[in-house]
């Protein structure tokens, strides 16, 4: 059995910052930009990867999500802590640096990690935590 990544989720609280840092700072393609009943689904990917795609949504569009669960959400979200993804990039200062200068919030500057890999960490307009790491 052969799987692959497709898409992978993160949320978004404002879909207009969030379009911003991926496709202007990061350099994604848009992919899709739906919208439904007042919320947004934002389809981002690495050119020339057409295979691989980040789905921006909106946290807890779910109508299983309950309010309390929103609030959580919303919560961990503020904090950096409810979502991730892992980005690589073979010059990490040059991509550390692009970044730092949109004024992305910096959450650890490039570092040789005790566990092999060399790293650089940031949170998007919504929170999320990307961390990007050099290819070697």
């Amino acid at each position: 059995m052969k799987l692959s990544i497709l898409h992978s989720f993160l949320p978004h609280t404002d879909p207009e910052a969030s379009l911003a840092f991926y496709r202007d700072v990061l350099g994604f393609e848009v992919r899709k930009d739906v919208g439904y009943q007042g919320m947004r689904w934002i389809t981002v990917g690495p050119a020339g990867q057409p295979d691989t795609s980040i789905v921006l949504h909106p946290p807890g569009a779910n109508p299983g999500v309950t309010d309390d669960e929103r609030r959580t959400i919303a919560e961990m979200m503020a904090k950096g802590t409810y979502a991730m993804v892992v980005l690589t990039a073979k010059n990490l200062d040059d991509a550390f640096d692009k970044i730092q200068a949109s004024g992305a919030e910096v959450v650890q500057e490039p570092t040789d990690q005790p566990y092999g890999v060399r790293d650089c960490a940031f949170r998007d307009p919504a929170g999320n935590h990307i961390r990007i790491n050099e290819v070697r």
